[in-house]
């Protein structure tokens, strides 16, 4: 494992209290030789965050202070390992425009970035479909079923692909089945692989890169990786790029479930 690219920080609002050095430390401990930290983006100001404690995105007051810090963290890593100032955007159907705008402020900041679905529209309110197993459960049921809930993700997935968000939308694709978190407590009667490989053929058309993440293994209810190892072995099969990410909300995830993706995938 050379690189580490979806890491969170002290500042995500629902992450640990573990510091910046507590990540770095653990990467260099781990043999990386870069990592990205992606931070959960500030929402846009019109969107009214649907979780319970509000914290799904950093405090948009912050921003200036997360880009700062890790610039000194650069500099002073510079000799040990290679830091990237990133984040992970949500795509939130209905807030393309504001999307953009933001990116357009902040991205000469960037030096990578993820795009993700994590909010799912319907009629005109927004749900966190991965919050929990409970609300992922109410959604399925305002949707009428799993089965619709899983295609109306997919739907929301494509959308993102094939959004304007400007010059510095991220070229990586979050987690494309994320949906799949709660599966061992709601699992689908339908089987939705044709729409994974639709997903893959339009990050191919759009030469984006995916986002390889091994904290699906590590959640009870969930028990493989985003995306599992059908679905990383297609991308590659096009050309895909996978760029792997830990999600890790805590120092100690650096790292979560790489070697099992990799004996996986080699196996």
């Amino acid at each position: 494992m050379k690189a580490d690219s979806h890491v969170h920080t002290p500042f995500c609002p629902h992450g640990s209290a573990d510091t910046f050095d507590d990540y770095i430390r653990r990467g260099i401990e781990l043999g990386l030789k870069e990592i990205t930290f992606t931070e959960h983006a500030p929402l846009p100001r019109d969107f009214q965050d649907p979780t319970p404690e509000k914290d799904s995105g950093m405090d948009a007051a912050l921003l200036l202070d997360y880009f700062q810090e890790l610039r000194v963290l650069k500099e002073r890593h510079k000799d040990k390992i290679l830091i990237k100032t990133g984040l992970e955007v949500d795509f939130i159907e209905g807030h393309e425009r504001a999307t953009k705008e933001f990116l357009n402020e902040i991205g000469e900041f960037l030096d990578d970035s993820i795009l993700s679905v994590h909010f799912i529209k319907i009629k005109n309110t927004w749900h966190c479909m991965d919050y929990s197993a409970d609300e992922f459960s109410q959604i399925a049921k305002r949707l009428g079923s799993v089965e619709a809930l899983y295609a109306k993700y997919y739907d929301t997935v494509e959308k993102s692909i094939e959004a304007d968000l400007g010059i510095y939308k991220p070229k990586r694709i979050g987690h494309i089945t994320l949906v799949h978190k709660f599966q061992q407590r709601h699992p689908s009667a339908l089987n939705f692989d044709e729409r994974v490989y639709r997903v893959l053929d339009l990050i191919k058309k759009e030469n984006y890169q995916l986002d390889y993440n091994g904290a699906g293994l590590a959640k009870p209810l969930c028990g493989e990786p985003y995306p599992p190892e059908r679905f990383a072995r297609r991308a590659t099969e096009l050309g895909i790029p996978l760029v792997y990410g830990s999600d890790a909300h805590q120092a100690k995830d650096l790292g979560q479930g790489y070697r099992a993706l990799i004996s996986g995938f080699n196996g």
